[in-house]
């Protein structure tokens, strides 16, 4: 199927997610090194570099849409889902900024990198925090918006430490990381009533309840990098551990599904459970080969998206208006439509 002439208008923020897997798979990659060696550190600094030329086309490309389609990024910042996928462009600057330093130390443009995805991840939170007080019941807080997708832009900020603190900035980082640590549990236990109330989100999402499995696999990291003690860092690992697990019982659902751009949900979480469990394993043996196991299922599927993306791409199936009708509108009290 060829693309079609306006496909540039389909290209979402949720783009980035792109981004977000690969950088991450090269966190993972570069925390395997003291247990698989060299060719571990190859293979993240060749992931790095293809989310960063990744990042800049996705750029270029989101820039020349907000050119010719200004109404489509307008209708992406109100729709009660898709806002919330505008966070994983600064959440890709943080991690292209915390490969940088994995990679190659410390300097004065990462660090000033790290400050643009650090600040624009703020302002973001902040952003869609302030919809929930908006009196326009279709931009405020709703039933339809409680999915995972919400935890990018608000428990998103747990990653400033990964970078923040090699780069001098700790007491931000730190600050920074304990908005995203106080929001996690509210914001989960509003999707957990969501889905008692409301049932769980459109089919087309499930790929997005992969998502949970993020936020403790980060703050795990994020713990060990600012000091915390190894204790709690394995408590985050046994709560990752659990969303993973209980994420997988949609998989099967999900996979009944026509590929989109939302698979790559999976991309970065799992990345971020295999950094987790290497950065564990790096302490304790024990644990080393359910690192492995962790990085090799990040890294097959992480394959397997790249696989399928660059298909839909080629037969222009990924570009794509929706194919039913959109979700219902905030402060429905009807439970959202497929194909959200």
């Amino acid at each position: 199927m060829p693309q079609r002439p306006d496909a540039l208008k389909y290209l979402a923020p949720n783009w980035f997610a792109i981004v977000m897997g690969l950088s991450g798979l090269s966190l993972a990659w570069g925390r395997a090194a003291p247990l698989l060696g060299d060719m571990a550190g190859g293979g993240a600094l060749v992931l790095a570099v293809a989310a960063a030329l990744v990042c800049v086309a996705l750029l270029v490309l989101s820039w020349m849409r907000w050119q010719h389609y200004p109404e489509a990024l307008a209708g992406d910042l109100k729709h009660p889902v898709r806002h919330a996928f505008i966070a994983t462009l600064p959440v890709s600057i943080i991690l292209l900024a915390t490969c940088g330093v994995s990679l190659l130390g410390t300097s004065a443009w990462l660090a000033a990198l790290w400050w643009v995805g650090s600040l624009a991840q703020f302002y973001v939170t902040l952003w869609v925090l302030s919809r929930w007080l908006n009196a326009d019941k279709a931009q405020g807080l709703s039933w339809a918006a409680l999915t995972p997708a919400l935890l990018v832009p608000v428990v998103g900020n747990v990653l400033a430490p990964l970078a923040g603190v090699s780069l001098g900035a700790g007491a931000w980082s730190a600050a920074q990381f304990g908005l995203g640590l106080l929001l996690w549990p509210v914001l989960m236990a509003l999707i957990f009533a969501r889905i008692a109330t409301q049932g769980l989100w459109a089919e087309r999402l499930l790929p997005i309840t992969f998502i949970s499995v993020a936020p403790p696999a980060v703050i795990g990291s994020a713990l060990l990098q600012l000091g915390g003690p190894v204790t709690l860092a394995w408590m985050c690992w046994g709560i990752a551990l659990f969303f993973l697990l209980w994420s997988a019982q949609v998989l099967r659902r999900m996979l009944a599904q026509q590929f989109s751009v939302a698979f790559w949900s999976m991309g970065f979480p799992l990345a971020a459970f295999a950094t987790l469990s290497a950065r564990l394993a790096a302490q304790h043996s024990a644990a080393q080969a359910p690192a492995m196991i962790a990085l090799a299922l990040a890294s097959l599927v992480i394959v397997l998206l790249l696989i399928a993306t660059w298909k839909g791409w080629r037969e222009g199936s990924l570009l794509q208006p929706e194919p039913v009708a959109l979700i219902a509108t905030a402060g429905s009290d009807q439970p959202p439509q497929p194909g959200a």
